[in-house]
């Protein structure tokens, strides 16, 4: 039997629907990060399997998009006869496609996989936009996977620190606040945190893929297959959750007729908010509401942060030891580092599972910010040469997110790249020990870690740090810290990391990143609330990669300071070889030595 390409096969699809184009977003109808591999188009379509990204196809010509932290995947990966490879910043899709559609042209999309926000950048442009009652791209896929069927549990108050009750209530209040009879969730993570639940649907994110409606009232309706739930998790959820299949949810909608509704414009998809106004009820664009407390962790959430980091820390510091003890003679290769390290952790109390893909990067592959190392691209770890390792853990009281750059030796390394890793250190440090006024947001710090950086030319394409959730996402909004970040203020409780970097292209990756806990700044006379981060990871750095007399005597306390507190915390876990190594990693370096 022949086999038609994946993009022969969709434009004969989309012509026979009378579509002159299609858009094909990297996303799932929940728009997640982490997707079920049923909702892997992108990556069927064009071979790319970053988690940012977006294709147009039109019938002469087709284009992937994605951001600076995938470009140089993005040309691993695809086909350049193919696709036209585009960076979304420089040349956003919307664009593009206005460019090069012809006049009247009918651009398909699939409601279920773009927000209200994200489709107006299209209309605006005055494209023609027509949306799909079934995605085009289903009709083709042959081989299809099906819809992940992980079971629910209860996420317990051990854990979760406040009751659902308590949640639900707080969201009633905000929605009768703004007097809105009802919010539709679409992201998981929301409805996992709300409903305190816990999942497996998608890889890395410890979630159930379901939807929800939150009325003012207090009352809640759970849009999830039944057969994913337990007698245990029904009784957990309680007599006041509604429990009902997705094919409920349509009709669940429908009866919202008249009512005031909110739905997020840039978190959920837009099929939402078009399938209410034909019920005939009224669409208010406002955030999700639980993102924000969602993102504010409590008290027993902060504390399990700390707890999680310091057992998390003791992997982390295994690994580096064993790392360090093989040496680059060792024959260890990407993928065996990564697979060791893997194993450290699941020797920690409690590990759920990674948080993300481990990117083990070594020499040019560093410098592929997203690097996925696979059994073809997978390569020696070499004498005298960077290697990256960016990972993270799940636990049922906190997720970790570490990167660490190492220096493989044995010789010393040149002066130049120690030069770019002291700077990158710099710019962390200045993110760390930030103090600023309550009402700051994200993109207000961010040059703090490209200060350093941009004295002497160089800076990186990606944001300086991101949200965390609380055994959630990895990946968790509103808040970021970057140039783009969205104008929402960083709050007492929230963890972000702290990730400035620098990288040459086809030579090497630097990236220093630690988890950082938002706390209120006790000043005795100020005159507004101020901020400041708690530093939550627990790992050296690679002192042999820094260049001590840049380094500021601030800079240097900080950093001797912050080794002497992993030395006392992790060395009493660890054995007598182990706790050696790291006694000479945190040894105090500089004039503050």
């Amino acid at each position: 039997m022949t086999h038609t390409p994946p993009l022969t096969a969709l434009r004969q699809e989309l012509a026979g629907r009378g579509l002159d184009g299609f858009i094909v977003p990297r996303s799932d109808e929940h728009l997640g990060e982490y997707v079920p591999a049923s909702a892997e188009r992108l990556a069927w379509l064009t071979g790319f399997t970053g988690s940012a990204g977006m294709a147009v196809i039109l019938p002469d010509r087709a284009a992937v998009f994605t951001d600076g932290r995938y470009v140089l995947q993005l040309a691993d990966q695809t086909d350049g006869s193919l696709w036209e490879r585009l960076h979304v910043i420089e040349q956003p899709p919307p664009r593009w496609l206005a460019e090069h559609a012809p006049q009247g042209a009918r651009i398909g999309y699939d409601p279920l996989l773009i927000s209200a926000d994200g489709l107006a950048r299209y209309t605006e442009l005055n494209l023609t936009m027509v949306p799909v009652d079934t995605n085009p791209i289903d009709s083709v896929w042959t081989h299809r996977p099906a819809p992940p069927t992980a079971p629910a549990v209860p996420h317990p108050l051990l854990h979760a620190g406040r009751s659902a009750d308590e949640k639900r209530a707080d969201i009633a209040a905000v929605l009768s606040a703004a007097k809105q009879d009802a919010a539709v969730l679409t992201d998981p993570a929301s409805i996992a945190w709300l409903l305190n639940i816990r999942g497996g649907d998608v890889p890395f994110t410890p979630f159930p893929l379901s939807f929800g409606i939150v009325h003012a009232d207090g009352g809640t309706e759970l849009f999830i297959d039944p057969a994913k739930l337990s007698a245990e998790t029904r009784a957990w959820l309680g007599n006041t959750v509604s429990v009902s299949g997705r094919d409920a949810l349509g009709p669940a909608l429908d009866r919202l007729h008249g009512m005031t509704v909110r739905v997020d414009p840039s978190g959920s998809p837009v099929w939402f908010a078009q399938r209410l106004t034909a019920a005939g009820a009224k669409v208010v664009g406002d955030p999700d509401p639980c993102l924000i407390p969602k993102a504010r962790k409590n008290e027993v959430e902060q504390q399990g942060a700390r707890d999680a980091h310091a057992r998390d820390a003791v992997a982390v510091c295994r690994f580096l030891h064993w790392l360090d003890a093989a040496g680059p003679a060792g024959g260890e290769t990407e993928m065996s580092a990564a697979a060791r390290l893997l194993a450290f952790r699941e020797q920690v109390e409690g590990f759920r599972g990674e948080s993300f893909p481990a990117i083990s990067g070594a020499g040019e592959h560093g410098a592929i910010i997203h690097y996925r190392v696979t059994e073809k691209s997978d390569r020696a770890i070499r004498p005298n040469e960077v290697y990256l390792i960016d990972s993270g853990a799940q636990y049922p009281d906190g997720t970790t997110d570490i990167t660490r750059t190492i220096w493989t030796g044995p010789d010393t390394p040149p002066a130049a790249l120690r030069e770019q890793v002291t700077r990158v250190l710099q710019g962390h440090i200045a993110i760390a020990t930030a103090v600023f006024p309550q009402g700051i947001g994200g993109a207000h710090i961010d040059a703090f870690a490209r200060r350093a950086l941009w004295a002497c030319g160089l800076d990186y394409d990606h944001g300086t740090g991101h949200g965390v959730g609380s055994y959630l996402s990895v990946h968790e909004g509103p808040v970021s810290i970057s140039r783009l970040a969205r104008p929402v203020p960083i709050a007492t409780g929230m963890i972000l990391s702290n990730e400035p970097g620098y990288y040459r292209p086809h030579h090497y990756g630097i990236r220093l990143e630690n988890l950082l806990l938002t706390r209120p700044m006790e000043f005795k006379d100020a005159n507004k609330p101020f901020l400041c981060f708690e530093t939550l990871t627990l790992a050296p750095f690679d002192t042999r990669l820094l260049m001590p007399s840049l380094m500021t005597a601030a800079e240097l306390r900080w950093l001797n300071d912050y080794h002497s507190r992993v030395l006392e915390t992790v060395g009493p876990h660890l054995g007598d070889a182990e706790r050696g190594w790291l006694a000479r990693a945190c040894a105090p370096i500089g004039s503050m030595a």
